[in-house]
This record gives structure tokens, sequence and C-alpha cells, in this order.
């Protein structure tokens, strides 16, 4: 008989390890359900575990030039977090006290051969999917604060025990708070609570808020952590790589060029001459391709941009220069163009996209001096004293000299 999704057992956020299913079930089991999709503890996962590095040689690697680690210290009393980013010295630990720190040492599997052989355990997943296993060293209170992680991550209780708080609520606020330099959760409600025994193994998978505190003595935790590019990190790469197998000869190109109507404006032809020019830019929305290529192409060859005043002008000394005959000059750095893109027209300088009317965009693409009387119906004024205040526009009373 088949269950109904209503009447299916719902599946336990707690199951008991084994010397056959370390995992609690079988490893086909835990892809099916719980991984990237909710968390899971499992007791036991590693029986009778004894932590393959000391602490002291923890330490003494956080003091290598090359090793990544981090020292972060709470001050309870004053909600104050410090952190220390590596190499480290002996002396740093020496001010540390008896609780209420933490230390961080990442990829520790590339310096220990006995911490790299954890990972033997997580053959199940693809090698190129696991990215480092870091060690975090604590005393009584430690932690590093409520956080999200947005990678997969299997959190291994090595030496004594840490209390982790989860919560599975899928609205819970995940803001962060800035004024720590860790990223820190402002609001953490945790909806389950475990304390983590040597052996013990806690499941995360991406965007599951928790917080780590270390109970009673020492405490060590090993973060088997995944592999977890951004969007952003894939697209970069990949345009790198493209970038570099591409020829140079292969260029922007336009011999079907027809007169420009409107100063400046990056029309529908040029916008599929991009396309074709950008193999990624096959998959982008006009709107995103006209947002990066209009900053793009205003951004000068040779990194050269214009200054903005030393004072920042206000709208009333704006509308004061205007009634006095100010003329507006464009700097001589700063490349202009702009796009319609339905409703909305945007203005391009030096890589900055500026809100604009059609006409105003033209107007000041077309003529490097504007004379007034000028028209600032609309947003016009606020456009303006944006181009002013960055410096793209400065003004201009006598011939010869501006100011």
């Amino acid at each position: 008989m088949t269950l109904s999704p209503s009447s299916r057992q719902p599946l336990p956020l707690e199951v008991q390890g084994s010397a056959r299913l370390p995992l609690g079930m079988t490893t086909a089991q835990f892809l099916r359900d719980y991984w990237q999709k909710r968390p899971l503890l499992i007791r036991k996962a590693f029986p009778d575990f004894h932590t393959p590095i000391a602490p002291e040689d923890l330490a003494g690697l956080a003091c290598e030039e090359g090793a990544l680690s981090r020292l972060i210290q709470h001050d309870e009393d004053r909600e104050r977090w410090k952190v220390k980013t590596g190499p480290l010295r002996e002396s740093d630990f020496a001010k540390t006290g008896n609780a209420n720190w933490t230390l961080l040492v990442q990829d520790v599997d590339k310096w220990d051969m006995d911490v790299a052989a954890l990972l033997d355990h997580f053959s199940f997943l693809p090698n190129w999917r696991v990215d480092d296993v870091m060690i975090s060293y604590a005393e009584p209170g430690g932690g590093v604060g409520a956080h999200v992680d947005q990678y997969d991550v299997f959190l291994l209780q090595g030496l004594g025990q840490r209390h982790w708080a989860i919560s599975t609520d899928p609205h819970a606020p995940k803001d962060f708070r800035s004024d720590v330099e860790l990223k820190q959760l402002v609001h953490f409600e945790p909806t389950h609570e475990w304390l983590l025994e040597p052996g013990d193994m806690l499941y995360l998978p991406p965007g599951v808020p928790h917080d780590g505190v270390a109970l009673g003595g020492p405490c060590m935790t090993f973060s088997v952590g995944m592999r977890a590019p951004s969007q952003a990190e894939l697209v970069g790469d990949l345009a790198d790589y493209l970038a570099e197998h591409l020829s140079d000869d292969q260029r922007y190109a336009d011999p079907d060029l027809a007169p420009a109507k409107r100063a400046g404006e990056i029309d529908k032809a040029a916008l599929q001459r991009v396309r074709d020019a950008v193999p990624l830019a096959q998959a982008l929305d006009d709107a995103t391709l006209l947002d990066w290529f209009g900053r793009f192409i205003t951004r000068y060859r040779a990194a050269q941009t214009p200054l903005p005043p030393a004072k920042t002008l206000s709208e009333a000394a704006l509308m004061k220069q205007v009634q006095g005959g100010a003329s507006l000059l464009r700097h001589p750095w700063s490349r202009m163009a702009w796009a319609q893109a339905g409703k909305r027209c945007m203005l391009f300088a030096n890589g900055h996209a500026y809100p604009a009317s059609s006409g105003w965009a033209t107007q000041l693409c077309a003529q490097r001096t504007i004379s007034p009387p000028f028209d600032l119906a609309g947003g016009d004024s606020a456009l303006l004293l944006a181009l002013i205040n960055d410096g793209h526009l400065i003004f201009r009373r006598l011939r010869g000299r501006h100011a």
C-alpha cells in the first residue's frame, strides 16, 4: 500500500549511527531525504572517536604563515566580539583567559594526514564537492554566534561538549548584524537544541540558522564543509575562461550602423550586436544586459575618473547657480551613454547609472557645455545634483575658467 503524503510519518531529525550505518541509514536514503533538504543529528556517527590532532598542535598550526586562522573572543558583559586573523602568535593565546573564546583553523586536512583521513568517511559524495576540514577549538562559552552557512556542512564533535541550536523555520529572519566583524544574525530563535558528545555529528544543509557554544571543558569540533560556488563566482570564472580563449581579433562590430538619431543612445540594434559579440550575453534579459553594457562602455579605458567636489552641493545651492546663469560643463574624463528600457531611461556615466529623462540624457551626451535656461521638471534637478556631486558635471561661469 502506498501512503499518501499526509499519512506518512515525518522524517526524524535525530537518528542513531552504527558501525554498519554511520549515518543511521544508507547513504542513498540520506541523499534522498536529507541532503540539501533538512538537518540531521547522528548520534555516535563515529563511535569511540578520538581527535586526530591535539589542541596544542592546532594552535601551532594557527601560527604558521600559510595557515588560515582566526581567534574570536566574546565579551559577554558588553556583547562585544573581537576577531584576530592569523598568522597568530603565542602571546595572542596568553591573553584569552579560560572562557568565551574560539580558535578556527581552515584547511587542516591539507596540513595533517590524520585529519585528511576523516574525509574517507564521506566518499559517498563526489570528492570535488568537498572543500575542507575546518577545526574549531573553544573554551567554555566559546563560539562564533548565530549565523547561516551557504553550503552543506557536517559538524563532528571531537572533544568535549558543544551545545547546538538550530532553526528549521523557513521564514526565520536572516539579516546580519552591522556592529560586528562576523556575519552574525540579528535575530535567532531556535526550534531545536542538542548537546553533542564526541562522535556525534550534526548535518546542516545550506541556509539553516545555527549557533554552537562550547560547554564544560575544552571543546573541539571538526567541520567538513562542501564547495558551493556562488553564481557570481561561476559566471566570473567562466567569463575569465572565455576571455582567455577568445581571439583578440574578435571585437564588437557594427558594419550595418545607421546614422545616430539620438546622441549617446544604446539602441536595440547595438544591444543585439553585444549579444552577438559576447557568448554569455545570450542568457541575459535586455534590462540586465543594458545595465552591464552601459556601465562597461562608459568606463574610461585608462581608468581616469573625475573627482567629486570637495564640498557636496545642496539642491538650494544648485538652484542658486542655475538662477545666476551658470553653465554646466561635462567633465572631460566623464564618458556618457544612455538607454531606454521599457518606461525607464538610464543615463550611464563612468560606470555609474542614473535615472533620467530621455531629453536630458540626450542633451548631456550631445553637448559638452549646457547653457541656461534649464528645464528642471520632474526629477531632473536630482539628476543634475547627483552628476555634479559625483564629479561628472562642473559649473562654468567665465570663459576659460570653471569651478
